[in-house]
């Protein structure tokens, strides 16, 4: 299918997919197996240039957007979807920068994630506070020019590795959601350590940890927007990465389909090759036509948010404001529905490809030294982290009803 990628897109897809040939495949078994972050291949990621596809040149990126993330977190996750997350998460954490930043915090902290001297993470979720995240404890008081905090954040992927993390902390319980705010908090700050490792079912050359914070000081000056618009950080940022997830699905769903194809055509039973068979073919059929509608979808929808978007972007960094009061200024419009159409959908995809090409594959499939079991428990995740599918489906039937009700209001005043 062409979809019309620019000459710099589609070079910078072929380059990913390079990368996840030659430094990735390789690799990918034993750091699964080890549970090992894969510090070599992020360190080449980053001399390809990239870390910064996505972020503008004024902070050392490519000029990019959305569409060129999701070429190369698709790329790279058709090799291993736990390798790609160290790009994919940085991407995660960098966003509510961009987006919420102030001139001065976008300079100090983009550029270092834009050349990946840095990783980022992006940490909402607490031991009571996982789908609703307005169940915030970790608490932040300000205390001078520093806000005290305290209080624990679960499930962070980068983990440990990452440098800059944005926390979501409390700085008003009596407000509710209205009282959340965002920071960014770096790496060594006092007071900042880790927790337990989790151990996975998939992903698991990425670190996941808890996160603790004991009368940790963060600078007044590392708030992001305001105190109390936490949840609208949160909330945009989600609009904007969720396609992320889902082209992580994607080259998941891609990467277990290449697998088997390659196999099923020198698989031989009833002495021919497994894919001459009618059962067989329909699996595979519907395989490709499952993955072929979901890039369709998760691409139309990251060229038409960058469209949107780069006005927002462009005279942020021209006039020295904030990306988000540009937006609002433009009537950028939200991307909430579609955004979690495309996890969904590719998501949902990612793991019913998956489980077939186990079946096509019958017993080798579902052995560990062959590649395609690890893509099935890498796509269950993608259900789940950055709003699981059924909160997805919410959002999209919000959405269609708020929708329904501005045509109604329209009509009925025309």
């Amino acid at each position: 299918m062409d979809y019309e990628l620019t000459e710099q897109q589609d070079e910078i897809r072929k380059l990913a997919w390079q990368m996840a040939v030659g430094k990735i495949k390789p690799i990918r078994e034993r750091y699964d197996a080890e549970e090992k972050f894969p510090w070599d291949v992020v360190k080449e990621i980053a001399r390809a240039d990239l870390y910064g596809v996505y972020l503008p040149e004024a902070y050392g990126g490519l000029g990019g957007g959305l569409l060129e993330q999701v070429l190369v977190i698709e790329q790279l996750s058709r090799a291993c979807a736990g390798i790609a997350l160290a790009f994919a998460a940085t991407g995660l954490g960098a966003l509510p920068i961009m987006l919420f930043g102030t001139p001065e915090q976008r300079e100090a902290f983009i550029p270092d994630l834009a050349g990946a001297k840095k990783l980022a993470a992006f940490a909402i979720t607490e031991p009571q506070a996982g789908s609703d995240a307005t169940a915030t404890k970790c608490l932040a008081r300000l205390d001078g020019e520093h806000y005290a905090l305290n209080g624990t954040k679960i499930f962070c992927s980068n983990g440990e590795v990452a440098e800059t993390y944005i926390i979501f902390a409390t700085t008003n319980p009596v407000r509710g959601a209205r009282g959340i705010s965002a920071f960014v908090v770096e790496k060594g700050t006092p007071g900042f350590s880790f927790g337990k490792k989790e151990i996975k079912m998939g992903i698991r050359s990425n670190p996941t940890y808890e996160l603790v914070f004991n009368d940790c000081r963060i600078p007044k000056k590392n708030l992001l927007y305001k105190e109390g618009y936490g949840l609208f950080v949160a909330q945009t940022t989600f609009d904007f990465s969720r396609p992320g997830v889902a082209a992580q699905a994607l080259g998941i769903a891609q990467g277990a389909l290449d697998e088997t194809l390659a196999y099923i055509r020198v698989r031989k039973q009833f002495g021919q090759a497994i894919s001459s068979l009618q059962a067989i073919q329909h699996l595979m059929a519907d395989c490709a036509t499952s993955v072929e509608a979901a890039r369709a979808l998760l691409y139309t929808t990251a060229k038409a948010m960058d469209k949107a978007m780069k006005p927002a972007y462009d005279a942020a960094i021209a006039g020295r404001t904030i990306v988000f009061d540009e937006m609002g200024r433009l009537d950028v419009k939200r991307w909430t529905k579609e955004s979690a159409m495309c996890k969904v959908y590719c998501s949902d995809v990612a793991m019913q490809v998956s489980t077939d090409c186990v079946q096509m594959c019958g017993g080798i499939g579902y052995m560990r030294d062959f590649p395609v079991e690890k893509y099935m428990r890498d796509a269950k995740i993608t259900q789940i982290y950055e709003g699981t599918n059924q909160i997805q489906r919410n959002e999209i039937a919000a959405m269609m009803i708020k929708e329904l009700a501005s045509a109604a209001k329209a009509e009925a005043a025309a």
